[in-house]
């Protein structure tokens, strides 16, 4: 048993997937307050389901690249590839959360229900066989990567509560949710290619092309300097459509300018410290800002 729940965490990648269920959660508790009251009971249903679609998500994206998984050191010891499990019953695991996720986000709302499924569909068979054709896959991927604050925003809402802010207030639905989503997708950016340049003697060997160039070049090192910069005018979008305060935005803005500074050492250094520093940011970076916009958060 012991050896199966360890095997379940790396099928479901763990990790990624307490960071997946946190933005959604987030975003969840950011509705509720945009309403005035937290349903504690479907936050819990929120994250449960969250959790299986998002461990849907990545099991599908173990299955496919199994072969490939073979050849990196860091994946070498997935169930998979490692030969603990096979390809049949990661195949059931997977499309079991799937179903059962995405029945528990539908009886909360069929909005997020549906975006659950768009982001298992958009992860799993276009993100995930694209990382070997084009470096456009981190583009493709930023999409279903900042689903779950969409996700967990509208889940917060009865059908019958978004029809009526609709006709009432359209922006609580409509700007909230697209910001939250917006600051998740541009820091993707700089958050995947700090990894692809950190990691990129291992992704080689799979045949991973997800720096800008698929090189560690200039123009890398720019783009990622660019991404970084983009950070700060988008994290000051809460504050510009007024539901995030001073506090939310001179920490986004610090975030960034720290982002933007790590990333102009890339460019200027294009060495593997600077990188690191890059990626180290990027994983504290968007957790903090989105547990301090909860608690900085103004009704619309």
């Amino acid at each position: 048993m012991a050896q199966f729940m360890g095997d379940f965490k790396q099928l479901v990648k763990l990790r990624l997937t307490i960071t997946v269920v946190f933005s959604a959660s987030i975003a969840f508790l950011i509705g509720s307050k945009q309403q005035g009251d937290i349903n504690w009971i479907n936050w819990m249903i929120l994250t449960v389901g969250g959790f299986l679609v998002t461990g849907s998500a990545n099991g599908f994206n173990e299955i496919i690249e199994r072969d490939l998984d073979k050849l990196m050191k860091r994946t070498a010891d997935r169930p998979i590839p490692a030969g603990r499990m096979t390809t049949g019953q990661a195949l059931v695991l997977s499309l079991l959360m799937g179903i059962i996720g995405t029945y528990t986000l539908v009886t909360l709302n069929f909005i997020a229900g549906l975006l659950s499924v768009f982001s298992i569909l958009l992860y799993a068979f276009l993100y995930t066989p694209l990382k070997r054709k084009s470096p456009i896959a981190v583009f493709i991927g930023a999409f279903p990567g900042a689903l779950p604050p969409l996700i967990g925003y509208y889940a917060a809402f009865s059908q019958n509560d978004l029809a009526a802010y609709s006709q009432h207030n359209a922006a609580a639905i409509v700007i909230i949710p697209l910001v939250l989503f917006a600051i998740q997708f541009v820091w993707q950016f700089p958050h995947f290619w700090g990894i692809a340049w950190v990691l990129d003697e291992d992704y080689k060997r799979a045949g991973f092309r997800l720096l800008p160039t698929t090189k560690k070049d200039k123009i890398s090192a720019f783009m990622v300097l660019f991404s970084t910069l983009l950070m700060i005018p988008v994290g000051m979008l809460p504050f510009f459509f007024g539901f995030g305060g001073y506090v939310v935005s001179a920490f986004s803005l610090a975030g960034a300018l720290l982002f933007s500074w790590y990333g102009l050492k890339l460019f200027l250094k294009c060495d593997l410290a600077s990188a690191r520093k890059v990626m180290f940011t990027s994983f504290f970076y968007l957790p903090l800002i989105q547990l301090i916009l909860l608690f900085d958060f103004k009704a619309l």
